[in-house]
């Protein structure tokens, strides 16, 4: 039996699936992109030391670089879940460092604890380690509908102070890359629209 397409559903249907192809090959141009922006990291990791981006945003071309920074005073601590360099679990601190009399300062990942009330007694001091972007503090609503502020610098301490964890150390392989099965879901749902809508026809068509 020949189905007979109406004509504005037709349309509807087809710019549907269109974008949802086009949503697609765009997931795959980013997965590309990704993969080369993870090669530059791991390229940057064997890279000699920078001196530490104060403001943000952080190049690409600094991330997982290493640095060194001084942290003259500790103004305040934060606590984050993260993991050691043995994979466990803890509560990752850092440290709001005053780096000078102004400026903005410089985030310091400085270890990891088991408690998430733990009071540092660190003081301050040179701190060397790789350079990466603070933690997020957004939930998935607020990073898709609200304006998020640019990510502030932060370098992870290669050695811990006494009574922490070294933190796990910044592997560029950690960085999300899951375009390839956004794009596949994408193709996936436009084929399905197509099937359902000429299931759709053939009932109508069948049923008159």
């Amino acid at each position: 039996m020949k189905l007979k397409l109406p004509l504005l559903p037709t349309i509807v249907v087809g710019l549907a699936i269109a974008t949802m192809i086009a949503l697609g090959i765009w997931q795959l141009q980013r997965k590309a992109e990704k993969e080369a922006l993870i090669a530059l990291y791991a390229a940057n990791a064997n890279k000699p030391a920078i001196a530490f981006p104060m403001t943000a945003p952080v190049r690409d071309t600094e991330m997982f670089r290493k640095s060194t920074v001084n942290c003259l005073e500790v103004v305040d601590w934060q606590s984050v879940s993260g993991r050691d360099i043995k994979g466990a679990t803890g509560f990752q601190y850092i440290a709001d460092c005053k780096t000078g009399a102004e400026g903005p300062g410089a985030l310091v990942a400085l270890g990891i604890a088991d408690r998430p009330d733990l009071k540092p007694d660190w003081k301050g001091g040179m701190v060397s380690g790789t350079v990466l972007t603070e933690p997020s503090r957004y939930n998935i609503i607020e990073r898709t509908f609200g304006t998020i502020p640019v990510p502030l610098p932060m370098i992870v301490a290669d050695t811990p102070p006494a009574g922490m964890r070294a933190v796990a150390q910044p592997d560029p392989k950690s960085v999300t890359n899951n375009h390839l099965s956004y794009a596949v879901q994408w193709f996936f749902f436009a084929a399905a629209a197509l099937v359902i809508y000429l299931l759709a026809l053939r009932r109508r068509q069948s049923g008159r």
